[in-house]
């Protein structure tokens, strides 16, 4: 971003100034989602202000949510948060690739289950029938988005052999099967140290917990899925 002096004959504060020209540097990716903010003595150099002015106008773009401050590191421009729409059935990675964003996924751990009552009763087998289990952590442009645990029929077990670190919709669609429709539950909860350790959050943090069973096109439960979520990087549209 070229330097740009404040002009101080303005009726409009030299804070607003600043903030009015940091804001267009991070709108138009001069200062790059992540990315850190140069810091407050350079931005004083830069546009010719105090320190005051600097505080006030990081102050007033964090207020906005356009930058976040990490204790230690400094101020750091956020990453604007990813939005899915509800009324589609769509996959983490599609969401990413379709908004120009990179997704990468963790596995956690994949294995057999026997269903508890929850699980059976949403994909209309014996409680207690094994179930496939597949735990992944979902994370876009380097940062941690959401832990994701999806459970499908036992019939579904040849999924275990395959690369989970990739997309499971693309893996289903190689053998002919579609996502239909989905019915979801969103509530709050509280990650635990482990969660919240994957998320890059605090111990006991509020997340979002989206619960959901999604159907095939003939309207046989696919699978469920439980996703943990920072609220602050994936919002939903309804």
């Amino acid at each position: 971003m070229a330097e740009s002096k404040l002009n101080p004959h303005l009726s409009t504060p030299l804070y607003e100034q600043l903030a009015s020209a940091l804001r267009s540097g991070i709108l138009d990716g001069s200062y790059a989602a992540g990315s850190p903010l140069p810091s407050e003595h350079t931005l004083c150099e830069q546009f010719g202000v105090s320190r005051v002015t600097v505080r006030k106008a990081l102050s007033l773009l964090m207020e906005e949510q356009l930058l976040e401050r990490r204790p230690g590191k400094g101020t750091f421009v956020r990453m604007a948060p990813l939005r899915r729409d509800l009324k589609s059935v769509n996959s983490f990675n599609e969401t990413c690739l379709s908004l120009g964003r990179a997704p990468m996924t963790l596995l956690l751990r994949k294995g057999m289950r026997p269903a508890s009552a929850e699980t059976a009763r949403r994909l209309q087998v014996p409680e207690g029938a094994d179930v496939v289990e597949i735990e992944r952590l979902r994370i876009c442009d380097g940062f941690a988005v959401m832990i994701e645990t999806n459970r499908f029929p036992a019939a579904y077990a040849w999924l275990l052999e395959e690369d989970l670190e990739t997309s499971l919709y693309g893996i289903l669609r190689t053998r002919g099967i579609e996502p239909g429709q989905a019915v979801h539950d969103i509530s709050l909860c509280y990650g635990t140290e482990a969660e919240t350790s994957l998320l890059g959050v605090k111990e006991g943090s509020a997340l979002l917990q989206l619960d959901e069973v999604i159907y095939d096109g003939q309207g046989a439960p696919l699978h469920t899925s439980r996703q943990l979520i920072r609220g602050d990087r994936f919002t939903f549209r309804i």
